[in-house]
């Protein structure tokens, strides 16, 4: 049986825009299995979650803290958490932003090759279309996703892992101070 690798750290919460993030310590995003996205097991403070966590264009990784988990924890910028992430195989299933779940109900002779690709495909499918500000490009973005995926496409292929993260909270792909 392989030894699970727990990596155990303080991190502090920090406000980006009307996000609550955590970014990982130089070291502790070295020992994840990629630059990119990574799926995870999380202990945050006691609390336990499934997520993925996101690349910082630095080669670096944070997560994002949504608003139950934020009540949970009680927690402010700059307050320390105490965190174990363990990196799994088991990708949890993205949320599909409403512009692609439409594009995907009105095509459903592709549904089939949607639900055939992996968690972590979709994953990348959802972070390629939502890496953009310009919504003219997220428009394009899905309609490429949709002609891609009836080709038989099952990623959105030739885009930087590592850069490509919440365009809300990033300038040129890396993720931007706390203000």
């Amino acid at each position: 049986m392989a030894e699970k690798t727990v990596i155990s750290f303080q991190g502090h919460v920090q406000k980006i825009g009307d996000k609550t993030i955590v970014r990982f310590p130089d070291d502790a995003s070295a020992q994840l299995p990629s630059r990119g996205q990574v799926a995870a097991e999380v202990v945050m403070d006691g609390h336990a979650f499934d997520t993925v966590l996101e690349p910082d264009g630095m080669r670096g990784h944070w997560l994002s803290i949504d608003e139950r988990l934020h009540r949970s924890l009680s927690v402010g910028d700059g307050d320390a958490v105490s965190l174990e992430v363990e990196p799994t195989k088991n990708w949890p299933e993205p949320d599909i932003p409403e512009d692609l779940r439409s594009a995907l109900a009105d095509n459903p002779e592709i549904v089939e090759v949607w639900d055939d690709i992996t968690p972590m495909a979709r994953w990348e499918w959802v972070r390629w279309i939502k890496a953009t500000k310009n919504p003219a490009t997220r428009e394009r973005r899905v309609e490429v996703a949709i002609s891609k995926l009836e080709s038989g496409k099952r990623r959105p292929c030739c885009f930087d892992l590592s850069s490509c993260t919440d365009p809300d909270l990033s300038k040129s792909g890396k993720l931007i101070d706390a203000k």
